[in-house]
């Protein structure tokens, strides 16, 4: 029997993926902004999403270790929503750093007020993912995961934005330089540390589930119950331990892409830091086109209307990273052309059929072809072609993540929290193509190669994944039809 999405409860889980979308996206300005103030190089100036991301993987391994040590699941004792309002309050205390590492211009305060941050996040994860995912049947966990996705590159659309105009808005007409721009940096940061006070009041006391049948959840996602593997060991389902690397490699691809993009249209196309904010904010927009194109297969409408809303919600997305921009006062001239890029993933969502191995195989190889682009070619070629990498990375996370913890039952969380850990491919990928940046090494635009090997694991594994959870009567394929239990 097929289970209806929560809708309620739904839309109160994806606020937090605003969050972790609006902070982690504003980095990309944080990152140019201290590199030119504090004279730093740019494999430094990588050290903020370095500590953002590696954030991730200390607070899972202190998850790990707590409940190893408590003999038991750390969401299951204290429950889901509580776990995310926990994760929320830590957030909210990292901001509190931003006011100090303003004042001083102290990159140190700075990374780790960002640090901290990213240890909540780490814990809101763990919980909100597979919350996401079970919220309904689970043949279209990863087309909810794409929505709440979806809403998470809202806030990455958004947030370079508004943190750039904090910095820049203030120095604008009088040319000012270094520390006037810097302490501007403190407001934002502290309006979003209220506003996780407020979500974290508001999960308490909202209907998200606190508790999961984990083990039920894993015998509906089987064609075949006597097939699931009920393993002793979270580490014993290849699944997992393979989509481990691969979130590593794909978070790695997403971050460092647009990472090292200001440094790039700095050096190859004289753009001045300050104009910068509008092209990352369409790299992160580019994630929310693909996420909502992705997403139409999770509302509960007629065949014919999800193809409509297939060629839809990808220009809707669109029209809000222009609208945002508007109201920004940014030219938008440079952007129209972009309508023409999208259709590129429009047609690979098409030719996946709903299909999460295909998906992330069709899109994998579509984000090397893109780097290669960017490579090959200069000028706002090469910038449209790494922008465009957005649109290819936009679905692979939930691909990903619900390949990986599929078919885990008791150890979905354990398996959430170690996949969670593995968001730290954003921070040494990025401090990889940072350094491969060097002119002494790759330069700039070649240091994309670290994208395209990143891309090439996620390839294989789109192959792997299917053949080990076939072996275990899971079978993605099914969707393609429509399929449920």
């Amino acid at each position: 029997m097929s289970q209806q999405t929560k809708w309620s409860q739904f839309s109160v889980l994806i606020s937090v993926f605003f969050f972790w979308g609006f902070v982690a996206a504003s980095n990309d300005i944080l990152i140019p902004v201290f590199k030119e103030k504090l004279h730093l190089q740019q494999w430094q100036s990588q050290m903020v999403s370095f500590a953002f991301y590696v954030a991730y993987t200390v607070g899972s391994i202190i998850y790990f270790l707590v409940s190893k040590a408590t003999g038991g699941d750390i969401l299951n004792k204290i429950g889901y929503k509580n776990g995310i309002s926990v994760g929320l309050i830590i957030s909210a205390i990292g901001t509190l750093l931003f006011y100090p590492a303003a004042q001083t211009a102290s990159f140190g305060l700075m990374i780790s007020g960002l640090f901290i941050v990213g240890l909540g996040f780490s814990l809101q994860q763990t919980a909100a993912n597979p919350l996401a995912i079970v919220m309904g049947d689970p043949k279209t966990g990863s087309q909810r995961l794409s929505m709440a996705g979806g809403i998470n590159n809202f806030g990455t659309t958004i947030g370079p934005l508004i943190v750039s105009f904090a910095i820049f808005g203030a120095v604008a007409t009088n040319g000012a330089a270094s520390v006037a721009s810097i302490e501007s940096i403190k407001t934002p940061y502290l309006i979003l540390g209220a506003a996780f006070l407020v979500a974290a009041l508001v999960f308490k006391f909202s209907s998200v589930p606190n508790k999961i049948d984990l083990d039920a959840v894993a015998n509906s996602e089987a064609e075949d119950v006597t097939k699931v593997a009920h393993k002793k060991s979270v580490m014993q389902y290849p699944q997992l331990v393979l989509g481990m690397i691969g979130i590593f490699v794909y978070v790695g691809v997403e971050v460092s892409t647009a990472s090292n993009l200001p440094e790039f249209m700095k050096q190859h196309l004289h753009i001045a830091t300050d104009k910068i904010a509008p092209f990352v904010s369409l790299y992160w927009a580019s994630l929310m086109i693909g996420r909502w194109t992705n997403s139409a297969g999770a509302f509960n409408v007629s065949m014919s209307a999800k193809q409509i809303l297939r060629f839809l919600m990808p220009y809707i997305a669109f029209g809000v990273f222009l609208l945002v921009n508007k109201i920004a006062n940014h030219d938008l001239t440079p952007f129209y052309v972009y309508a023409v890029v999208i259709i590129a993933m429009i047609a690979g969502d098409i030719l996946s059929k709903g299909n999460l191995a295909r998906m992330l195989l069709i899109f994998s190889l579509m984000g090397i072809t893109a780097l290669f682009i960017g490579m090959l070619a200069d000028g706002m070629m090469s910038v449209y072609a790494f922008i465009s990498v957005g649109l290819f990375c936009s679905t692979l996370w939930p691909c990903i993540f619900t390949l990986a913890i599929a078919g885990l039952g008791k150890h979905t969380n354990e398996g959430a929290s170690f996949l969670i850990m593995m968001i730290m491919g954003g921070g040494i990928i990025s401090l990889l193509q940072g350094v491969a940046a060097s002119d002494a090494i790759l330069g700039i635009q070649w240091s994309y190669l670290v994208g395209v090997a990143c891309f090439a694991y996620l390839a294989f594994y789109a192959v792997r994944s299917k053949a080990i959870l076939k072996e275990q009567g899971i079978d993605f394929d099914k969707l393609e039809s429509g399929g449920g239990h």
